[in-house]
């Protein structure tokens, strides 16, 4: 499988529901379609609602990784607006 080319990345763990979706996707609107974010999250809220949230607005969601630290990273694809 190719590697995935990460464009940019934001750390959400620093933020709470709804304020996480929000601050990734104006992460993700700064990217040129067919870019991938990397969105760095913490368990709970963030991991349940910020993929969902994704997929409704149409983006590829690639994976979800769970960190040593116990953090995720969500890779997600930017698609058409």
């Amino acid at each position: 499988m190719a590697e995935i080319q990460i464009a940019d990345t934001v750390d959400i763990t620093d933020v709470v529901c709804p304020v996480t979706f929000v601050k990734a996707k104006v992460a993700l609107e700064e990217l040129e379609i067919g870019e991938v974010l990397a969105v760095r999250m913490n368990d709970g809220e963030p991991v349940q609602n910020v993929p969902r949230s994704m997929k409704e607005e149409g983006h590829k969601v690639l994976r979800l990784d769970a960190n040593e630290d116990g953090t995720y990273t969500l890779l997600v694809q930017k698609n058409e607006e």
